[in-house]
């Protein structure tokens, strides 16, 4: 199992806590589910106040704060030091948007601010987008996790580009990756953890689903599921068939 900053986790679902219904309701998908990280953003908690920051810290999991909203480098670091701050931990994900419509990350931004952030003793998440060289120069700037997008947030379109992933998963085979954005549907979950993928962050899916309770649960089985498959070594795909039933000890009639 891969650490993350050295930390190992006890589950590889990593749960947002925007949009639910309810605080009540944000609390027990999350029981539900067994993340072991919680993402939380600078804005979230000053409009929650301390009665949610309280709630998180009772559901016993770590604290991964966001700069989401970001748009610019400055931005980002200084949200990303705010954050520090209110919630005591050296973790931030790294979100700095470049398009306004698919969420884009501005993925040059982002490596300078990932450097900035990692020069002054962040451990940096950085949401960033499924290209090679961009993960390279990441890493270089001192991230040691990676976070592709498996599609536009909130989008729920699952992995749009698997092909992408794949070669993702096998160029950086010692880097703990993360699918961060995208994901819809349990199915896609498991995919991602198929992949070989280390673990898989969420948030609308579960949050806007019609029982977000239930949602959590299944979301919770699929990524046990796909990681189980993917410790299994599973077949590889075949255009052509092959017989599960041997001809050895086939009876011939004459």
């Amino acid at each position: 199992m891969k650490t993350f900053y050295g930390t190992a986790l006890s589950n590889p679902l990593m749960l947002g806590t925007a949009q639910y219904p309810s605080p009540a309701i944000l609390e027990r998908a999350f029981r539900e589910s067994g993340a072991a990280v919680a993402t939380v953003s600078l804005r979230r908690e000053a409009g929650g106040g301390q009665t949610f920051w309280q709630m998180i810290r009772d559901l016993g999991v770590r604290i991964l704060p966001n700069t989401a909203g970001c748009h610019n480098v400055k931005e980002a670091v200084t949200t990303a030091h705010m954050a520090r701050e209110v919630f005591d931990t050296p973790w931030i994900k790294l979100e700095l948007i470049g398009h306004t419509d698919s969420l884009q990350p501005d993925v040059f931004q982002l490596v300078e601010a990932a450097r900035i952030l990692s020069e002054d003793g962040f451990q940096v998440f950085p949401y960033t987008t499924d290209d090679l060289i961009v993960g390279e120069r990441l890493l270089a700037a001192g991230c040691k996790v990676l976070m592709p997008w498996g599609a536009p947030i909130g989008s729920g379109r699952g992995l749009n580009n698997a092909y992408a992933l794949r070669a993702m998963r096998a160029e950086f085979p010692d880097v703990p990756l993360v699918i961060d954005a995208g994901i819809g549907l349990p199915s896609h979950a498991a995919h991602a953890m198929e992949l070989g993928y280390d673990a898989v962050l969420l948030n609308t899916a579960v949050a806007r689903a019609g029982d977000p309770v239930q949602m959590a649960r299944a979301m919770a089985l699929a990524i046990e599921a796909g990681q189980l498959a993917y410790q299994a070594d599973p077949i590889e795909a075949r255009d052509m068939a092959e017989p599960s039933t041997p001809v050895i000890g086939k009876a011939f009639l004459s």
